[in-house]
Formats: structure tokens, C-alpha cells, sequence
């Protein structure tokens, strides 16, 4: 192979090799991850690299080798020694009315864990932490290093977005696989989540790995593939790390859209609010105080996360993470008071429009992705990174999957802005609904397998 400026290799014989199908070094590698963090590469040398790990793939040692020197490429978080063991956190990839980060967080908190929560954005259809938490008026998703340990010292958990000393390649990299249609790949999908969180220096990682039409994996194997490749290459850098695999076609809970999710999670953290989001905090809190020693078993967690849940202790630490990341006193304790007025503190949208149930039966499929998609058009959601979204732009959904409906029942509240809905959006909300006869409803759990740490 032919190489460049001393030990330097020649990017063009890299390319080549992996468009071939052949393997490439840690030193190789290492190499690559390096002249994207330092700006030595051009852009078309890196995106006909992502396209060539795309096509072909990569062996499980060199997914290793990416997410190690990716998560080398910056800081990589310490914290004291008697953290040791409880420094937890989860992620997520992707779906819609997904906020199970804002209760589980603090109920892992208030069952003696430490989670320093890196969250993202939302882009496309799918919905980002950040932004929920960001219709709370003054919360700061910002923190310093220095800010984010001393919230964990007193708190227990924070949600936050992403350093800049964090990870630096990767975020070269996630802009140029968007532009290059090359976010499915599963070994670049893999080095991204992981060497985030390998960053954050945690002790557990439990992922929640979707499938289904709103997911990026449509179905179970896919997503199956990936949840191993999760947690093989997790483990090999030192965190415990398990799967859940969960079904993303229908909308989590009962609320689509930043500000009504936020309150939805406080019903959750009162003890009340819809029954499958309490499914998957309960899970996979669970697993990750079974994964960490806090429970001796799965079931063992999950009925610690579900008494943080009904006691308030949960709903405590979530109040005191907001008083921390900048939410005044009042607004915190008024947003987790037993019946808060939620309408008081998050701007309400213009205008809201009730769709009807058009035809007599039983409830037996929501769209999420419909659903998902008319919003983002309508301004809750974004299509590249930076641009603004309203944060008041939502869907409460008025029935339940297995529901007997009748033609003229109202099943969607529809939270928007001017301009009115037009004939097209109504039409594919309305399209979203699915009713018929009862023998052709079929339930089934969110959760539907559990990927065990190797």
C-alpha cells in the first residue's frame, strides 16, 4: 500500500480495499478517524468511505476498532471512585412520541443511580429529548463538565446535550453520512451510539432498539442484527450493555409533539399516564438496575422503578433536575404539583381541530410514521440540523388500540399554528386510523425481546 507524509497512509488505497471487500487495520482506522477529527481528509475521500462501509460492511473487530478511536477522539468523562458501578444511562433509536428519557431518568435516580443523559435532537420524524425539554421555560440543556457533576452530586441525573470536547468525530461524521444516505449502515450506526456513551465513562447501558414501520429498522431481524452488534461491541469497551427490542408503529403513550410529551411524562412520573409508556420505563429501568447490582433480578428492578414511579420519589428528582438546569422554583414545583395546570406553563398553540372517527368498529391500528410526518410538515420537527421547530405543535391521540369506536367519535386533537390544516394533511391523518371488525385486533407488548449482556 502505498503511503503518504511518513507513516501517513494513502486514503485512496483505504477506500479502495473496503469498496473491495477487504478488512482494515485498528492502525488503518485509526488512522481515518484521526484525519476526520483533524480536518485532514476531504469530504468526498470520507463520504466514498461511508459508502464503502455501507455497501460492504465491516468484520465485528473492526466495528470495535471505529467505535474505540471514534470515542478516543475527545474527552472521555471521569467521575469518583464511589460512583463506581452507578453510572448508568440508555438510548433509544428513534421513534415517535418517544419520551421514556423524561421519567426514567430521574426513577433511576431516585433508586441510587448516577445518569449523566447525553440526548440529541430530533431530525426528520423522529422527536429529540432535548428539544421536549427545551418547551420548559428556562431549562438549559447546555451544562459545562464541571456544572454537569456537581447536578449529578445533588441530584442524580441531568439530561444534556453533547460537549463540544465529546466525541468530536463523530459529529464530523453523522453530518457526512446524512448527506451521503448512509445513516443505516449498521457498523457506522453502532461506532456512533457507542462511542457517545463510551464517552460518558458509564458503568450500564441498556438500549432500546425499535422496529416496525416508524422505526429505522422496519423489521425484528434487522433490528435484532443491530441490537447484537450493540451490545457485543459495548461490552468489549467496558460497559455492561443489554437490548430491548420494542415496536415502533404506533405513536408511545397518547401525545405526539414536544410540550404535550413533557407533560405526558409528568403524568408518568405521578403515577398515572398511559400504560405502554410505563411498560418501557419500568423495563428498561429495570434492566439497568439488574445490570448495575441495584436489583437481583429483572422483575426485581422493575418493581423498584414502578414504587419510585407511585411514591413521588421519582417525580422529586425530576423537579430538583429541573431547578438545576436553570427552571425557576415556582415553575418546577407548580409543573409537579399532583393536578398541575400544565396550560400555565408551556405556550399553548393557536389553534386545535378534532378529527372524527369516520366509520363503526374497533381502534386496531394508529400510523405513528403518518402521523410523525404530518406534524413535522406543520412545523414540529426539523429536516437539518439548527433549524427552529415550534414547540407547541402536537397530537393528543383520543383512543386506544382494541377501543370500540363509533362514526363520528372524536380520536384526534390536532395542536397547530396558522396555517389551518389543509385537505391533503386531513386526509392523511384520517388515514392513519385504522378501525374494523374485533377478530382482526391483535395485542402485543411494546417490548418484544430482551438482548442479554455477553
Amino acid at each position: 500500500m502505498r503511503r503518504h507524509r511518513g507513516d501517513c497512509p494513502s486514503f485512496p488505497d483505504l477506500i479502495r480495499r473496503k469498496r473491495d471487500g477487504g478488512r482494515l487495520s485498528a492502525a488503518d482506522i485509526r488512522a481515518f478517524v484521526q484525519a476526520v477529527k483533524c480536518g485532514s481528509i476531504q469530504d468526498g475521500q470520507i463520504g466514498a468511505m461511508l459508502m464503502a462501509i455501507w455497501h460492504k460492511g465491516m468484520e465485528p473487530d473492526e466495528t470495535l476498532a471505529l467505535t474505540e478511536e471514534m470515542m478516543r477522539s475527545g474527552d472521555i468523562l471521569t467521575w469518583p471512585q464511589e460512583w463506581s458501578g452507578l453510572v448508568v444511562d440508555k438510548h433509544s433509536t428513534g421513534g415517535v412520541g418517544d419520551k421514556v428519557s423524561l421519567p426514567l431518568a430521574p426513577a433511576l435516580a431516585a433508586c441510587g443511580c448516577k445518569v449523566p443523559m447525553i440526548s440529541g435532537r430530533g431530525l426528520a420524524h423522529t422527536g429529540g429529548t432535548l428539544d421536549k425539554l427545551e418547551s420548559i421555560r428556562g431549562f438549559t440543556v447546555d451544562q459545562p463538565v464541571e456544572r454537569l457533576q456537581q447536578i449529578l452530586e445533588d441530584v442524580g441525573c441531568c439530561i444534556v446535550g453533547q460537549t463540544e470536547s465529546l466525541v468530536p468525530a463523530d459529529r464530523a461524521l453523522y453530518a457526512m453520512r446524512d448527506a451521503t444516505a448512509t445513516v443505516d449502515s449498521m457498523p457506522l450506526i453502532t461506532g456512533s451510539i457507542l462511542s457517545k456513551k463510551g464517552a460518558e465513562g458509564l458503568s450500564a447501558l441498556v438500549l432500546d432498539v425499535k422496529f416496525g414501520r416508524a422505526a429505522l429498522y422496519k423489521n425484528i431481524d434487522s433490528a435484532r442484527d443491530l441490537a447484537h452488534s450493540l451490545v457485543t461491541v459495548g461490552n468489549s469497551i467496558g460497559m455492561r450493555t443489554g437490548a430491548v427490542l420494542s415496536r415502533m408503529d404506533t405513536p408511545i403513550g397518547c401525545s405526539v409533539g414536544n410540550s404535550l410529551e413533557v407533560c405526558e411524562a409528568l403524568e408518568c412520573l405521578k403515577g398515572r399516564g398511559p400504560s405502554d409508556l410505563q411498560e418501557l420505563v419500568k423495563t428498561l429501568g429495570g434492566y439497568l438496575l439488574w445490570m448495575s447490582g441495584r436489583a437481583s433480578s429483572l422483575e426485581s428492578g422493575q418493581e423498584k422503578l414502578a414504587e419510585v414511579l407511585q411514591n413521588g420519589a421519582a417525580l422529586q428528582k425530576f423537579q430538583a433536575m429541573l431547578q438545576a438546569q436553570g427552571v425557576s422554583m415556582e415553575t418546577a414545583q407548580s409543573l409537579c404539583s399532583v393536578q398541575s395546570d400544565y396550560s400555565l406553563h408551556f405556550r399553548q398553540a393557536e389553534h386545535q381541530t378534532e378529527l372524527k372517527v369516520q366509520n363503526d368498529g374497533m381502534v386496531l391500528d394508529i400510523n405513528g410514521l403518518t402521523l410523525a410526518e404530518v406534524l413535522h410538515s406543520m412545523g414540529a420537527g426539523r429536516t437539518k440540523a439548527g433549524q427552529p421547530i415550534n414547540h407547541s405543535v402536537g397530537a393528543e391521540i383520543l383512543v386506544r388500540l382494541g377501543q370500540n369506536v363509533q362514526t363520528g367519535d372524536p380520536w384526534l386533537r390536532i395542536h397547530y399554528d396558522s396555517p389551518a390544516l389543509n385537505a391533503t394533511q386531513c386526509y392523511d391523518l384520517q388515514a392513519a386510523l385504522t378501525v374494523g371488525e374485533r377478530e382482526s385486533y391483535h395485542a402485543n407488548p411494546r417490548v418484544a425481546e430482551f438482548i442479554l449482556p455477553r
